[in-house]
């Protein structure tokens, strides 16, 4: 080294001379099972037999949260209540403005429903009225959801479709059993004509609701996306439609249970409703009140299947301003 200047030989015999513990060396990368002195492969193989912690899961009664406690108990609550008014009103025969003095008791109801759960006619009854109210609802949603839609999506399809529709819906469906006598070949037919009349406007109508309601730029952002016409209506306006649409499925099914219920009675030779006209027309009180509680409890067994499949359908809700997380 003459004058501040190393020459190449100088040089390399300093670079071979530099040890990996040098502080001036560059930075050699070490993983940490090798930084203590331990070859990785010892780490690898000891993560490897190691077993993952088992997740304890929570019992279920623990799962449950304290808001659906509260309203099970309160549902609970609810019915006790309605069950208790009627005990005390049939035990006592109250008589202001209300007059329990010819409704059974809850006692004699339950007796009538264990004669009626010996025999299959009372099941009979059962299975038929179920049948038509899902024959009539399965045909409204295949054709008002699909016409919801398009009418809702399209301006001038709405032009021609909803001052028919508007003419028709005021129309009780009990005002349609005499027409649909004449319609139809069978009273078959015309109780399941009569209950898709129920569940057809009120299917319909949320439907173009719900297409209304769908925000703009979802629509516009699907079509940037380079989103076809069928597509759009598969991947946007349908999923964002569902809430409301489920909302016309629930208020449809209660209305289709109220037209299925008329058509029995006026025309049907089966069914609950018919078996509740019969029971009136026989004077058996016990039987009467045994057929609305048969509607009830099938009316909300129906609702709350609807709400079943709206939520495994719309998992997204639960996540919405205002829901439970």
């Amino acid at each position: 080294m003459m004058g501040g200047v190393v020459n190449q030989p100088q040089l390399k015999s300093r670079l071979a001379l530099v040890d990996d513990d040098d502080p001036q060396a560059p930075p050699t990368f070490k993983s940490s099972s090798q930084a203590r002195g331990a070859p990785a492969e010892t780490d690898a193989t000891s993560s490897q037999a190691k077993p993952p912690m088992p997740v304890k899961q929570k019992p279920l009664l623990r799962r449950v949260s304290r808001d659906q406690w509260l309203s099970a108990v309160l549902a609970v609550a609810s019915i006790t209540l309605l069950f208790a008014v009627w005990y005390l009103g049939t035990k006592y025969r109250i008589e202001f403005y209300i007059r329990f003095k010819n409704v059974p008791t809850p006692y004699e109801v339950f007796r009538q429903a264990l004669e009626m759960g010996a025999s299959t006619k009372f099941v009979t009854n059962i299975i038929n009225s179920v049948r038509r109210i899902l024959a009539g609802f399965a045909i409204a949603i295949l054709i008002g959801v699909p016409l919801g839609l398009v009418i809702g999506r399209y301006r001038h399809v709405r032009s021609f479709f909803m001052p028919v529709v508007e003419i028709l819906r005021p129309i009780p469906a009990i005002a349609w059993v005499p027409m649909s006598i004449m319609l139809w070949p069978s009273n078959e037919a015309s109780i399941v004509y009569i209950t898709f009349i129920g569940a057809f406007f009120p299917i319909l109508l949320n439907t173009i609701h719900g297409v209304h309601s769908l925000d703009g730029v979802l629509i516009r952002a699907g079509r940037c996306l380079g989103a076809s016409e069928p597509r759009l209506f598969l991947y946007v306006i349908l999923p964002g439609a569902l809430p409301h649409i489920f909302t016309g499925l629930a208020v449809g099914m209660g209305v289709a249970w109220v037209s299925l219920i008329a058509a029995e009675m006026i025309s049907g030779q089966f069914g609950v409703g018919y078996f509740t006209w019969e029971a009136y027309s026989l004077v058996d009180y016990p039987a009467i009140v045994l057929g609305m509680i048969t509607i009830g409890v099938l009316g909300l067994a129906c609702s709350g299947l609807i709400r079943l499949i709206g939520k495994l359908l719309m998992p997204w809700l639960a996540f919405a301003p205002g829901s439970k997380k």
